[in-house]
């Protein structure tokens, strides 16, 4: 029984691989989109704070552009942390969206101690309670960081679910799938809560299938407890499959905002004769119309040229 916890986790975590690989390469070869332009961009080396822009300086197309990507961190940092944008303009969401979202950011955290921990203890260290070693640190880390982040993503789904379901302004355009995902998190969290509380309160038993994982293990799994009828079992196979639905919903904006600001809000990079961008834009501009409004009167068979260089009809 316990081999099939195996099979479901190396499934959920090649589905989701190749969702997000599929997700990155489908948008990466989308056209060009509508670019903002709007200021500052975070990477204007020495300009971003007062919102400058190398269009500044005369003759600008001859010289080399500069760039900060520390500055660029200096915005993103905040706003993957901390959601900085929603702080800044929507505090009550904030209150219920930031508990969720670091809640999570501990939880991949714990995946990365139950990697290490898996590892080590396949390689023979004793990460236990036992001594005051490293692999000592990494075990009191282990069940640290798990139960806050399991409490603070709990926390926050709950005030997030609520909020949807009792406030007629979100509740208005609140999708079921809305629903179905918060729900998700919580009955997810509510198990793994439970099977660490009752069952594994130091995830020694959690890091054990770890090791039975990245060591291939069928046989110890096999004749191990594990089972998919036992709480953390349960959790096993929940916590499999949210991580493989993740990036299938829009929640996959936790990578597809790199798009977002760095190919809309901050991109700025001139168009130059014999450029990409210049290509770009010049197959764009082969793409039919359909539009039907009277200002532009699209029949699937004009391209951009063709409405951009024709009059507008009365």
């Amino acid at each position: 029984m316990g081999s099939i916890l195996l099979v479901v986790a190396y499934a959920c975590v090649a589905t989701f691989v190749a969702a997000v690989v599929h997700r990155f390469v489908k948008i990466s070869s989308m056209p060009m989109h509508l670019r903002w332009e709007l200021y500052p961009v975070a990477h204007e080396k020495g300009r971003a704070d007062y919102g400058g822009s190398y269009l500044e300086e005369s003759n600008w197309w001859t010289k080399p552009r500069e760039s900060s990507k520390l500055g660029e961190l200096k915005v993103m940092i905040p706003e993957i942390l901390l959601l900085a944008g929603v702080w800044e303009h929507n505090r009550s969401q904030w209150a219920r969206s930031f508990p969720f979202h670091f809640g999570l950011y501990l939880l991949a955290g714990l995946i990365g101690l139950l990697l290490l921990g898996g590892i080590a203890t396949a390689v023979g260290a004793n990460v236990s309670s036992d001594g005051r070693t490293v692999w000592s640190a990494i075990h009191h880390l282990t069940y640290i960081v798990g139960f806050a982040g399991m409490a603070l993503a709990l926390i926050g789904a709950l005030a997030l679910l609520s909020r949807r379901m009792f406030d007629e302004d979100y509740a208005e355009y609140t999708k079921k799938g809305d629903y179905f995902n918060l729900a998700f998190f919580v009955v997810t969290l509510v198990v793994a809560l439970a099977a660490h509380t009752l069952v594994d309160p130091t995830f020694s038993g959690i890091r054990e299938y770890v090791t039975q994982l990245v060591t291939f293990d069928f046989a110890a799994a096999n004749a191990g407890n594990g089972s998919l009828l036992s709480l953390a079992g349960l959790e096993i196979v929940l916590g499999c499959l949210l991580l493989a639905y993740i990036p299938l919903t829009h929640m996959s904006h936790f990578f597809t905002k790199w798009f977002m600001y760095h190919d809309i809000r901050w991109s700025d990079e001139p168009n130059f004769k014999g450029s990409k961008i210049e290509k770009k834009i010049q197959e764009a501009l082969q793409y039919p119309v359909s539009w039907s409004a009277p200002h532009i009167r699209g029949d699937g068979k004009k391209n951009w040229v063709d409405v951009a260089t024709s009059g507008v009809e009365e």
